[in-house]
């Protein structure tokens, strides 16, 4: 089993005590919300083969040596977009993201860590002029530190567009000739800096020879782990070449603000999550409702 933590949330960033503390129990609990079905997710080193994590911060993972005691081999996705303040609005300064992600390359090995330039947000503030300088100065930085670069494009779900409108962000929606041709010259760029460029569950997009991204990939742990990893190729997401995975994570729950998210509803209601979370608690987070109807099962798995 993998264990991704998480595309839902940052649990580097914001929920490092908590995660310690179910690798100390050896598990962890989820909520069905489709059935609020609640159930056990193994954290033995046993029945864990390998940890996938998602982060815009690792300081609180490095500073209290959380990869070091894994004992399994593990891949950091890093984000790292140097956005204008007002579309990432409490991430950590793009300087500081690459200190850490140099810092994870060094103590483990440079195929642990995954450059995401994800979402691509277009607008009249970060056009494809911009987005290609600013893609080639951190890729210039990050040379010799990683070997891949995941892009994706923004999604324009109700949640992101209402939120671009709260900001007055005038977010723009290119045609896929468009998109094809800046993944094109970043590409280029990314080839320039000895890394590859991927393209992250947007199949249309892809063009030779650009290839989908496994962000979940199997490949790279191995090549980490030096073994075979026994997991089958079934992703969350039809279009999606991740392996299979559990995730740990739940939505609503990352207060850092980034007005492109697909994971959050509402800001206030990510902090105010945040603010309730119990690090001793089983669950990262739960709701009363979910309390409610979890006391009244028979039993809990």
């Amino acid at each position: 089993m993998i264990i991704s933590a998480s595309y839902k949330t940052d649990i580097p960033a914001f929920y490092t005590p908590w995660f310690i503390n179910r690798m100390k129990a050896g598990f962890c609990k989820m909520v069905n919300p489709y059935n609020l079905q609640a159930y056990k997710i193994s954290l033995k080193p046993e029945d864990v083969q390998a940890y996938v994590f998602w982060s815009r911060n690792y300081h609180h993972f490095l500073d209290q040596n959380v990869l070091d005691q894994l004992g399994r081999p593990f891949v950091c996705h890093m984000t790292v977009l140097n956005y204008p303040r007002h579309l990432d609005q409490s991430v950590i300064p793009a300087d500081k993201a690459i200190g850490q992600m140099k810092e994870i390359a060094r103590t483990f090995d440079k195929r642990a860590v995954v450059w995401r330039y994800d979402p691509i947000v277009m607008s009249d503030e970060t056009d494809a002029d911009w987005h290609l300088q600013n893609f080639r100065q951190l890729a210039t930085e990050l040379t010799g530190v990683v070997d891949e670069v995941i892009v994706s494009f923004v999604q324009f779900y109700r949640k992101t567009q209402r939120n671009f409108a709260a900001q007055g962000v005038l977010a723009q929606d290119p045609s896929v000739f468009e998109k094809q041709d800046l993944i094109k010259k970043l590409h280029g760029i990314a080839q320039g800096c000895g890394m590859e460029l991927t393209i992250c569950a947007q199949p249309e997009l892809l063009c030779d020879p650009i290839q989908p991204s496994a962000c979940i990939d199997v490949v790279r742990l191995e090549s980490l782990s030096k073994a075979p990893l026994m997991v089958k190729r079934k992703s969350h997401r039809a279009e999606c070449g991740c392996a299979s995975s559990k995730d740990i994570g739940d939505y609503n729950t990352c207060p850092h603000g980034c007005l492109y998210c697909y994971a959050v509803e509402q800001r206030d209601l990510a902090k105010e999550r945040y603010l309730h979370h119990d690090p001793e608690g089983e669950f990262l987070f739960i709701t009363k409702e979910e309390v409610e109807e979890i006391s009244s099962q028979p039993t809990l798995l």
